[in-house]
């Protein structure tokens, strides 16, 4: 059964107590949080003559819940950063909806501590730069104003990671951001019946990046572009923070993300406010330039993933203009990203959700994990500041699971 009861805050510990390991969805925002557990239905990979898009086909997936009953169903999951590749979306058995995640006062969640791992960058710190010095010269040559360049590190752990450990501590210190986990389909090979088994693969991670939420005819997105690593020091934290809101380069990359929101959000909006200039946004890790957007819908019936699917991908993770930065990326990323840099999140039956960009991120399955971070580069950008910003990134991730940065890891470059 779903429970829509009256939100109440919940006790974290409790809360993460419950989540099952590939079979709970988890996602909490400054808003509410969300637990589900199980599978009721699932968005089907389209077939070849399937022309319908992937909201009508989350309708028709929503309405034939409803038919049968379930007319408070919600949809959860992940779509893809290439929205050619199938989405990871399903109405689970079990809903648990609550306000905000309540901590122990004066208590820090403790870490697992892991060692013996071994950790694979790819592509290597000297083919990340050539990928930077490469994008430079072609928005020198005008084919592209900005592409941003991810890369990951794939990590063999000792034992596989325990989630509900994880997202306590990635909920913790990032409160105001967007912590998740979502369970994967095992990938399917020529070899793999679709009939197999549910694997143990999940998606997780702590967003700090608001794709777009709706509630009624309100809605808000919160696009970020432009960072900075913050510092141990709190005077040179301040002085990073300052220099990045002054800084001509991110306040340019950062307007580009601005005005394409803004643009694919407008033909919806009979209002849409738009600040003039960025502020500053702060995680555990990084300093954000931050510009947060409101509008009013025309027409109620436009749903939130309507809206996030019109935004996606944004330049803060593909670049301008798109096509271009797309080529790049699959020109230049050895990887295929994925789920990272796509959204996350979910869709009640009156088409109100919330979708948060899929950053600061991982997949583990087992004991392999792939950790991922990107850097957008623009006229300005450095290949070494670029690849500094994406290791600044990894912490994130790498902090919640106890690795410490400071002791030499096991490298295999490429």
């Amino acid at each position: 059964m779903l429970r829509y009861d009256a939100p109440t805050a919940a006790e974290a510990a409790k809360l993460m107590e419950q989540y099952r390991s590939g079979s709970s969805f988890f996602f909490s925002s400054p808003r509410k949080t969300l637990l589900t557990h199980g599978e009721y239905s699932r968005l089907s990979i389209p077939s070849g003559n399937d022309n319908r898009s992937l909201p009508e086909r989350v309708a028709e997936l929503l309405g034939a819940a409803k038919q049968a009953g379930r007319t408070e169903a919600v949809v959860v999951g992940a779509i893809p950063f290439n929205t050619l590749q199938p989405a990871n979306l399903f109405i689970p058995l079990t809903a648990q909806w609550y306000d905000l995640l309540q901590f122990t006062t004066g208590e820090a969640p403790e870490r697992p501590q892991i060692s013996g791992y071994e950790v694979q960058p790819v592509p290597g710190p000297a083919q990340f730069k050539q990928g930077v010095d490469r994008v430079l010269e072609l928005i020198r040559q005008d084919v592209l104003q900005k592409a941003v360049l991810s890369r990951t590190l794939y990590i063999h752990l000792p034992q596989a990671l325990q989630i509900p450990q994880i997202l306590y501590h990635l909920a913790y210190y990032h409160a105001h951001g967007y912590t998740f986990a979502v369970p994967l389909l095992p990938e399917l090979s020529l070899s793999t019946s679709p009939d197999a088994i549910a694997s143990t693969r999940t998606l997780f991670g702590a967003s700090p990046e608001l794709l777009v939420t709706k509630k009624g005819l309100r809605i808000q997105a919160n696009p970020l572009a432009g960072s900075a690593a913050r510092s141990e020091d709190p005077v040179e934290d301040e002085r990073r923070a300052a220099a990045l809101l002054s800084s001509a380069k991110d306040r340019y990359e950062h307007a580009v993300v601005i005005d394409a929101v803004a643009v694919a959000l407008q033909p919806y909006c009979s209002k849409l406010d738009v600040p003039p200039g960025p502020s500053l946004i702060q995680t555990k890790a990084m300093w954000h330039l931050s510009t947060e957007i409101n509008g009013v819908l025309k027409d109620d019936a436009v749903t939130s993933l309507d809206l996030a699917l019109a935004m996606h991908p944004t330049p803060a993770i593909c670049g301008t203009p798109s096509d271009a930065a797309r080529n790049v990326i699959q020109e230049i990323e050895p990887f295929d990203r994925g789920f990272y840099s796509g959204a996350v999140g979910w869709l009640d039956a009156n088409g109100d959700g919330e979708w948060a960009v899929t950053i600061r991120c991982a997949e583990t399955e087992g004991q392999f994990m792939r950790v991922f971070a990107g850097a957008g580069i623009v006229t300005g950008s450095d290949a070494d500041a670029e690849l500094a910003e994406t290791s600044a990134k990894f912490r994130t991730i790498l902090a919640a699971m106890g690795l410490n940065e400071q002791q030499p890891m096991t490298l295999k470059e490429e």
